[in-house]
């Protein structure tokens, strides 16, 4: 697996930029327009890099001031079946699969602390799907709205800002968080005390026995291992860009069936369900954190060694297509 680097460099660094890319055994395909870019003006380099040196070519382009005064874009090609393509992450060590590029992973975590419209709306959806889960004891309602919240991006921000040592994205993760869940929650709590006016909603409905929903509010010493267990696949996930694997995340904590519950028990104040409402979504949510800082130090500090070590016992990729 490779990756397409796009860059737009001023004349004054073209010449530095090639020769860097020219010098390493693990970028292809290197062309050059000269004067080819007209805002900014300069000149189009492009490469091929072996997915496990990205992060690598990366640091030195921006170390050259690429970044600040030219252009980077990164784009993984759909495929490249060529001879030399395979003889170029064969020269790389590790796997492309098991490749990290920490600045994807820093933009995605930036990307997850913003506080969009679209995030707020999908939490209050989820959070009313939750709570119709409880009323009518639903377990497929339930998993409807684990799959709905977007929760977890603002988790891992929080978790990369920790890992990556930048104080201002934990802040923002954990910011949206908050200030997301507590307007879900009170809107759906509004919604769900118009019913209880109304008669639509009673308290029967709330309080009786959920044989498949009343582990909501039951958090017990499995919420947290699954909430550890569910951040460490998160983060995992989220360094090595698999997004099919976040959808197991979504559904295995029960944050947003708890901010469901939660709202129902505000609406119509039973002490019991507010209470381990709280506790269920306040265990995930410290869970998954903790996990999913601890996932992404362990692989900033030795995932690289771990990775390379791991040709000496299942084979370099050459050998294996040999």
């Amino acid at each position: 697996m490779l990756v397409h680097f796009r860059l737009t460099t001023p004349a004054a660094l073209t010449d530095r930029v090639t020769h860097v890319l020219l010098e390493r055994a693990w970028v292809t395909n290197v062309t050059l327009e000269r004067e080819a870019s007209l805002q900014p003006k300069g000149d189009l380099v492009e490469c091929d890099v072996a997915r496990e040196k990205a992060g690598a070519i990366l640091t030195e382009l921006r170390g050259l001031g690429v970044d600040q005064q030219g252009g980077i874009v990164l784009s993984t090609p759909t495929g490249t079946p060529f001879r030399a393509a395979e003889r170029l992450e064969a020269s790389a060590p590790g796997h492309p699969d098991d490749a990290v590029i920490w600045e994807a992973v820093e933009a995605q975590a930036e990307a997850g602390a913003i506080p969009t419209v679209s995030f707020h709306v999908f939490l209050v959806l989820a959070v009313a799907l939750a709570a119709i889960a409880v009323i009518t004891d639903s377990s497929v309602l339930v998993v409807g709205a684990m799959v709905v919240g977007p929760e977890y991006s603002a988790v891992a921000a929080a978790c990369a800002g920790f890992a990556l040592a930048r104080w201002d994205l934990v802040g923002r993760g954990l910011r949206l968080l908050l200030f997301a869940f507590v307007f879900a929650i009170v809107v759906i709590t509004a919604v769900s005390y118009v019913g209880r006016v109304t008669g639509f909603i009673s308290l029967e409905e709330i309080t009786r026995p959920r044989p498949n929903t009343g582990f909501i509010w039951h958090p017990d010493q499995w919420s947290f291992v699954v909430a550890l267990l569910a951040g460490a696949a998160g983060a995992l996930a989220l360094a090595l860009s698999r997004t099919s694997a976040m959808v197991g995340v979504f559904i295995s904590v029960t944050t947003v069936p708890a901010a469901g519950n939660l709202a129902l028990g505000l609406a119509f104040w039973d002490g019991t369900e507010i209470r381990g409402s709280v506790a269920q979504l306040g265990i995930n949510i410290v869970g998954m954190v903790i996990a999913g800082t601890v996932v992404l130090l362990v692989m900033r500090w030795c995932w690289p060694w771990v990775t390379a070590a791991s040709e000496r016992v299942f084979g370099r990729q050459s050998d294996l297509d040999d």
